[in-house]
């Protein structure tokens, strides 16, 4: 069987499609990566908030799939918009890296020593508000970052930023594990990652039978119960991929057990639920676990904000 995976350019992009192409190769399949630009990699500038419609790290090869040009996608989960695409399937996920948000710098040891003044920067809106949330009254610039891991990088040692936030797991595929400053603060329950962070998403068309049932033998199950879960979660917020909400799942003595939160956009104000579900690795289980939190979390206070990521949303895609 021969198989062609389409993917982005990007060092990490790239990283992980060869992940993806080892796991199959295991299961006599050769491969051929496809590599395809998409809208977040030819506009490296704007802020990812300001770039307007969801997917732009997606959209291209997602087409790509239903164009036939390819028969799997491999995504950075947490890029992977919720909303399903018609004739597209998110079919599997490999193991996952730490899920952790972390804190690089290269003057202070944790985001607690941080002057007053001091620079930070990430491309997340989400790592935004939890940061002003939990530096709140300390008067720091958080600025928007763009880049990938090597570029922002080289933008805090050149000394751009004090400090920049970035996702533990790119860090540690690529070998920078080791610049990570404080990888403790900034982890789960107290800093939620995105939904789907530290996850690879294989998605191929719904009607491949051969494709759906290779990526059935590779898929890890509980791994793609806790991703379920996550990305339901958001579905049912209807906030989007650059929305201020984080979720986290895992198993704990059996049951998958999930931790979600929503924001402000100013960082002001956070909002948290946490909820187990019935023991066992069912998808649908774990997205009923999902919209439940969902359905939890809804307060007037809630639905003013989803109310403001929506008006931002539809303010920059016109």
């Amino acid at each position: 069987m021969k198989l062609r995976i389409g993917t982005r350019s990007s060092a990490l992009a790239l990283w992980q499609a060869d992940r993806v192409r080892r796991e199959l190769e295991k299961e006599s399949v050769d491969v051929e990566i496809v590599h395809i630009k998409t809208a977040g990699d030819r506009n490296r500038n704007d802020a990812i908030v300001n770039l307007g419609a969801e997917g732009v790290f997606a959209k291209e090869i997602q087409l790509a799939l239903l164009d036939r040009r390819i028969d799997l996608a491999v995504h950075s989960l947490k890029d992977l918009p919720v909303d399903p695409v018609p004739g597209l399937f998110f079919a599997a996920t490999l193991d996952r890296e730490d899920v952790s948000d972390v804190f690089v710098s290269v003057k202070y040891g944790d985001p607690g020593d941080l002057p007053r003044g001091a620079r930070v920067g990430t491309g997340s809106l989400r790592r935004r508000c939890q940061l002003a949330y939990r530096l709140r009254g300390k008067e720091i610039r958080i600025d928007d970052l763009r880049g990938n891991v090597e570029t922002r990088l080289k933008k805090l040692d050149a000394g751009d930023y004090d400090a920049v936030i970035l996702a533990a797991a790119g860090l540690k595929r690529l070998g920078f594990g080791g610049r990570i400053t404080d990888a403790r603060r900034l982890a789960p329950p107290e800093f939620l990652p995105a939904p789907g962070q530290g996850a690879l998403g294989l998605e191929c068309r719904a009607d491949d039978g051969a494709a759906l049932e290779l990526l059935r033998k590779v898929n890890r199950r509980d791994n793609y119960a806790a991703v379920t879960a996550e990305r339901a979660f958001l579905s049912a917020l209807r906030g989007g991929c650059i929305a201020p909400i984080g979720a986290y799942a895992r198993f704990e003595n059996g049951r998958l057990t999930l931790d979600g939160r929503i924001l402000s956009l100013d960082g002001s104000r956070q909002y948290d639920v946490r909820l187990a579900g019935e023991p066992g690795l069912d998808p649908d289980a774990a997205r009923r676990l999902g919209q439940t939190a969902a359905e939890r979390i809804v307060s007037p206070e809630v639905e003013s904000i989803l109310g403001e990521v929506r008006r931002l949303r539809e303010g920059k895609q016109r």
